[in-house]
């Protein structure tokens, strides 16, 4: 198996499994997965291709076999939460004990995940994140915080700037380790979200049970945003796709629901119009010269949204 470093030396990176779940995402593995996988020796590479074209589906298999990758062949689309917990299933079974999830359209150098994997061992109960970069330098993650009072995001490094004072931090799903038993602790990504918000309810239940969510700024990772939808997103400022509105802003009340007590959740969907619009304006302002999709998706976000955040009390967690 790639990584395996041919049974030469030592094997650092022994026990841990990379975990990537892809959609139509072959051409993207052979760019940035295959490369990483082949400098970790002893590490093993689990990918969930969810179902695309049958095409394909034979470009993953003879890439994923030429690589020496565990393969998950879903017969329809997971969604990214679900879809990890599948490729989570099988690292376990193959004996990981810690985890390295994975975009398709993000890389790491192995001496960054060297140093995510250093934390992790030391400390099973931490949940990391390297600082992450776009392919233009600009920063996109180094630290996130949720507003608990309303639902708001915002970027951890302007929290004394916006005086926020009811953040928690939470890290981006695009590059997160931790080890296996934290995952198994804290149940892996919940269901209901399809994309977007999983990796907030990780970080925020990761909390709540005794874990650390911390960034460790010494390892950094490249994102080129939305490249698993065809659309890389190399520099700040650029319009996101209707997928990213929609699920952004529906999640945000799927996720009080599930996790907040009722009084937190009426305020939350008090700030649903407000909010939709500052998750449009991550997008910049000329998307609105034709605002049919941007607007459409928000519109979507916030009723289904609304829908979701009336769950019965007996199905929230966490509360």
């Amino acid at each position: 198996m790639a990584g395996a470093g041919g049974g030469e030396g030592l094997e650092p990176f022994a026990g841990l499994a990379v975990v990537v779940v892809g959609y139509g995402s072959s051409r993207l593995l052979s760019a940035n997965l295959a490369p990483l996988t082949r400098t970790l020796p002893g590490a093993i590479a689990v990918v969930v291709d969810n179902r695309t074209t049958d095409d394909e589906r034979g470009r993953m298999r003879a890439l994923a076999a030429d690589e020496g990758w565990l393969l998950v062949e879903p017969d329809g689309n997971l969604g990214f939460g679900p879809g990890m917990n599948a490729g989570v299933a099988v690292a376990r079974e193959a004996g990981a004990d810690a985890l390295l999830l994975l975009n398709p359209d993000a890389t790491i150098e192995p001496d960054a995940v060297a140093t995510l994997l250093g934390v992790v061992r030391a400390d099973p109960d931490a949940l990391v994140a390297p600082r992450i970069l776009r392919p233009d330098g600009s920063v996109w993650f180094d630290g996130s915080d949720l507003h608990l009072g309303d639902g708001r995001i915002s970027a951890t490094r302007k929290r004394e700037q916006l005086g926020v004072r009811d953040a928690e931090l939470w890290l981006s799903g695009a590059c997160l380790v931790l080890s296996a038993a934290l995952w198994e602790r804290v149940g892996g990504f919940g269901d209901g979200y399809f994309l977007y918000w999983e990796d907030v309810e990780l970080s925020y239940r990761a909390r709540r049970a005794g874990a650390r969510v911390l960034v460790v700024p010494e390892a950094s990772a490249v994102h080129a945003e939305g490249g698993t939808q065809g659309e890389g997103h190399e520099r700040s400022g650029e319009a996101k796709s209707e997928t990213y509105y929609y699920f952004n802003i529906r999640n945000r009340l799927v996720f009080a629901a599930r996790n907040l007590d009722a009084s937190s959740v009426r305020r939350w969907r008090r700030a649903s119009l407000p909010i939709a619009y500052e998750v449009l304006l991550q997008g910049g302002r000329r998307q609105f010269l034709r605002p049919v999709v941007p607007l459409r998706a928000a519109f979507r976000g916030v009723r289904d949204g609304l829908r979701a955040s009336r769950a019965p009390a007996p199905d929230r967690v966490g509360r």
